[in-house]
Formats: structure tokens, C-alpha cells, sequence
């Protein structure tokens, strides 16, 4: 059984490639002053990974009822 929704995978798959378009666009600046620094891509990449999975073995879980299908056969020569 996956323990995260399908629509809960799609919606946090969605805010981590924002976040990745935010970084992409700017990592530092700073205003009077401040500064702000966004969070590294590398760890952005592995969390829209994660959740690209999740969001597979839920769709997966859907279509066969979470069981990932794996043929094994041992080739004989006759």
C-alpha cells in the first residue's frame, strides 16, 4: 500500500519544480541591505526525485494493485 495519495505526490512534485524554477532564476540577491539565498539545487533535485517515485509507486499501485510486475526465466539451450 503506497503511503502517500497520488493527488499528495503530484501536489508537493508541483512546489519542489517551483522551487527549482526559483532557484534557476536567482539564486542570491539582496535589497537595501538584506540578502536572501535560496535553497541548493542539489537538494532540491533529490527531494523532486523522491517524489517523483512516490508518485510512480503510487500510479503503480493503482494500475496493478501495488505490485511491480518482474518475469525472471532461465534460458536453455536444447
Amino acid at each position: 500500500m503506497a503511503v502517500f495519495s497520488k493527488e499528495l505526490c503530484r501536489q508537493r512534485l508541483k512546489i519542489w519544480l517551483a522551487a527549482e524554477e526559483a532557484i534557476a532564476t536567482g539564486q542570491r540577491y539582496q535589497i537595501e541591505g538584506r540578502s536572501l539565498t535560496r535553497a541548493d539545487l542539489y537538494d532540491v533535485r533529490k527531494e523532486l526525485e523522491y517524489w517523483a517515485g512516490k508518485l510512480a509507486e503510487a500510479e503503480s499501485e493503482e494500475q496493478n494493485g501495488g505490485y511491480i510486475r518482474a518475469y525472471h526465466f532461465v534460458p536453455r539451450d536444447i
